[in-house]
């Protein structure tokens, strides 16, 4: 996972890219995470298959430093970069795969992008404004940290743990450097973020959608709700349901990339067919 730099509107964006030639495939990483969290996927043999390109936000991994946040930051700025990165790197046709944060922010650039194939979501419950996080989210002591800005080393750890099973033996490594790493007003822009004109009604940009969405589920997922995915109108939802993994929580792509990989595989398939 060899990284670049590349300016986009005057702001550094590191991200990383595979050799492969096929159909573009952009991974889009959550909260306080890097493009990192897609190591399992570029060590598997979609890398040679697809042309994987992750990115890490401004705020977030190696997108540092951040000159101007109340541009950059939130999910308005994040949609921006993702927009002109695409464009950068020529990424057509392309699918889109949003992990948490990285799911609201693909939402977010729905109908921007004409070589758009497919959105594939996990983590992400698409939320109206005012969002519905009663229904979305699950009550969990993590989401208490998620917006703010200065974190203790305990929370730190608390949050990460938050994304996995709770089964799950070792917290790895790379997420909690990530976590460190983080601009915390990156954490605070998100809340900023939810608010009138902050961002796109999400629920009605899956009601509306002309491509497929994809939709996983961590069986043992600690911070959403899988039946609140049931109230929403989705007639583009892949294979007709929420597509779920089992011993796997928040990420999935981390936990069982096997089943994830093989799930993101015949996505892209289905979507460039």
């Amino acid at each position: 996972m060899q990284t670049q730099t590349i300016q986009l509107d005057g702001q550094p964006v590191v991200y990383r890219e595979s050799s492969g030639e096929g159909p573009a495939v952009l991974l889009i990483h959550g909260n306080s995470s890097s493009s990192r969290a897609y190591a399992p996927q570029f060590a598997s043999e979609l890398a040679a298959r697809y042309r994987l390109v992750a990115l890490d936000l401004p705020g977030f991994g190696e997108s540092q430093p951040v000159a101007d946040p109340e541009r950059v930051l939130g999910l308005q700025g994040w949609a921006a970069m993702v927009r002109s990165l695409v464009a950068e790197l020529n990424l057509d046709p392309l699918v889109l795969v949003g992990w948490s944060l990285g799911g609201h922010v693909a939402l977010e650039v729905v109908g921007d992008l004409p070589g758009l194939r497919g959105v594939l979501i996990f983590g992400t419950p698409p939320i109206a404004f005012p969002p519905a996080m009663e229904q979305a989210f699950l009550p969990h002591p993590a989401m208490e940290t998620t917006f703010k800005p200065v974190l203790t080393a305990a929370e730190m750890e608390s949050y990460v743990a938050s994304f996995f099973a709770p089964h799950y033996s070792e917290l790895p490594a790379t997420f909690i450097e990530d976590i460190r790493q983080s601009d915390g007003r990156s954490r605070s822009a998100v809340a900023i973020s939810i608010r009138p004109d902050g961002y796109k009604d999400e629920v009605e940009v899956v009601a509306r959608m002309q491509v497929p969405l994809a939709v996983l589920h961590g069986v043992d997922e600690q911070l959403i709700n899988r039946g609140y995915f049931d109230s929403l109108a989705m007639p583009t939802l892949w294979r007709g349901e929420v597509q779920l993994i089992a011993d796997a929580g928040h990420a999935p792509q981390w936990e069982q990339p096997e089943r994830f990989n093989a799930l993101l595989d015949a996505f892209v398939q289905d979507c460039v067919s």
